[in-house]
């Protein structure tokens, strides 16, 4: 996957609980051969346009400012559903950025680590019935996660800034960054208080995807 292009959509103020930031849209037309989509693949690639809103507060250049990717997450993060840490991730970072008093929270449209909202859902009722959150992505035909941080790492490079303090708990995001010419400082942690609803699927991210994760909060 490679993006053509990256270019600044829209920009205005973007008052919020957290504080005042300013909120930006950006799009990248990109050719991809849609190595996730379980569907049939005719090697040829296709060309899409990706969105990402940047919220961004502060002076994000005069220090590596505080930076959190977070994936779209209807479900918890509109609908605060707890299968899920991600709302509270998301409300970790806003906190963390206004406290820093400068960041910036990078929201890129990849619902169900990249594999859609129908599908999320299908993940959902296979969960219901045994299988953990990697298990249900295979099981309907799609790797365990399909996301691409190539957008994120031109969008930060659009906004001026090389280097920067990742807010995450998940190393591929570090490693993405790092290999786009953006350098990761400091990892800060995204680790959330526990919860029992969503217990085994922060296990199954932290023994199958390798993120980060103190598991002995859930004994």
């Amino acid at each position: 996957m490679g993006f053509e292009s990256v270019k600044k959509i829209a920009e205005a103020d973007f008052p919020t609980r957290w504080g005042a930031f300013r909120i930006l849209g950006f799009e990248g037309v990109l050719t991809t051969a849609s190595s996730c989509d379980n569907g049939p693949a005719d090697g040829a690639g296709k060309v899409e346009v990706e969105g990402l809103v940047a919220l961004v507060m502060g002076d994000i250049h005069s220090a590596p400012p505080v930076v959190r990717i977070h994936s779209q997450c209807l479900t918890g993060d509109v609908f605060g559903s707890l299968r899920c840490d991600c709302r509270l991730q998301l409300e970790l970072a806003m906190r963390r950025i206004a406290k820093e008093g400068a960041g910036i929270l990078l929201y890129e449209q990849q619902e169900g680590r990249g594999i859609g909202l129908m599908a999320k859902l299908k993940a959902y009722e296979l969960q219901d019935q045994g299988m953990d959150t990697v298990e249900a992505n295979v099981e309907l035909g799609f790797a365990a996660d399909c996301r691409e941080y190539e957008l994120p790492a031109e969008v930060l490079k659009l906004l001026g800034v090389t280097q920067v303090k990742l807010i995450t708990n998940n190393p591929e995001k570090v490693a993405a960054l790092e290999s786009a010419g953006i350098a990761v400082v400091e990892r800060v942690s995204a680790e959330v208080a526990p919860q029992e609803s969503f217990a085994g699927y922060v296990r199954t991210k932290h023994e199958k995807m390798g993120h980060i994760s103190d598991l002995s909060e859930y004994k």
